[in-house]
């Protein structure tokens, strides 16, 4: 019986197919417990398709409820069944990118009150029972204050769940917890492979990039290309938000990259499992074999 249980919480609907897609589809398949928690509905992103610019916040302001329909059938593209909102669909709405004035807007994520939302995460801890929880750095992975705030109630809730003078319900240690990671290595790579491609995206310099870590701080490295196609797929279905001319996709900037068939993460809280066989270089691999955990649950009896 395959009694693993993954749980990913993510700020935006389309985070999840962008960063973590593979992995999610990867373990789904082999049949462990896979949920996903989203924080916000995405209600001040960019609107790509120019037919679908009425949605955005600016103009109807209906995007938020669209996205909801989008994330459905990127969780079905991915063979993900357990998806939940943090506090329901809606409860905190997207903040805009950093300094903007919708960072400040009642009921904006990055407002949250951190016990509420850490206590609501404590509630689906407690439920799934997951030994593995993934979320993005300190930083948000890119310095979005969605983000961060998912790291900080993420990390809060963890703590959170494991006490018993803590809330209701059985408390429950998660045993790993990781941040999502993206080795400049790669970056490099797939920017050099952007210019050699004849596709209509911006092959950006890296060191401009807001996002990217050292290879050496990478803890593991998951080998998922046999489901790129699903995360291809689940990233189709975020239209509003994202291009795809598969391998590449870009976002509203226009800036290309490549759907990562080996994802890669931090482990930043239990115990390091044994290394495993990594995945090469020209797939997107570190190009070191036995250094990296390749399983997230490596190490968990």
């Amino acid at each position: 019986m395959n009694d693993r249980r993954l749980l990913l919480v993510h700020a935006h609907p389309d985070d999840e197919s962008i960063g973590t897609g593979a992995t999610m589809a990867k373990y789904a398949a082999e049949g462990a417990q896979v949920t996903l928690v989203t924080c916000t509905l995405g209600e001040e992103g960019e609107v790509i398709p120019e037919h679908l610019a009425y949605l955005a916040a600016d103009r109807d302001d209906t995007l938020g409820p669209y996205r909801v329909g989008e994330l459905a059938a990127a969780c079905a593209a991915l063979g993900v069944e357990d998806h939940r909102f943090l506090g329901g669909a809606g409860r905190w709405r997207d903040s805009g990118m950093m300094g903007v004035a919708s960072n400040h807007r009642p009921g904006a994520f990055w407002q949250a009150d951190p016990d509420e939302a850490a206590g609501q995460l404590v509630e689906v801890i407690r439920e799934v029972r997951p030994q593995v929880l993934v979320t993005y750095d300190d930083n948000g992975f890119y310095g979005h204050p969605d983000h961060i705030q998912a790291h900080r109630i993420a990390v809060r809730a963890a703590e959170l769940a494991a006490d018993p003078a803590f809330g209701a319900g059985e408390p429950w240690a998660v045993v790993k917890l990781y941040y999502t990671a993206l080795p400049r290595s790669v970056m490099h790579r797939t920017a050099e492979a952007i210019r050699a491609a004849d596709v209509a995206f911006v092959a950006e310099s890296v060191e401009d990039m807001p996002f990217g870590c050292a290879d050496e701080v990478v803890t593991t490295e998951i080998d998922a290309r046999p489901y790129v196609g699903e995360k291809l797929d689940a990233m189709r279905a975020h239209a509003t938000q994202i291009s795809v001319r598969a391998p590449w996709f870009a976002l509203s900037n226009n800036i290309g990259q490549e759907a990562l068939g080996v994802e890669h993460f931090i482990l930043y809280a239990g115990a390091r499992g044994p290394a495993g066989p990594g995945a090469p270089v020209e797939a997107g691999g570190l190009g070191e074999p036995h250094t990296r955990e390749n399983d997230l649950f490596a190490g968990i009896h």
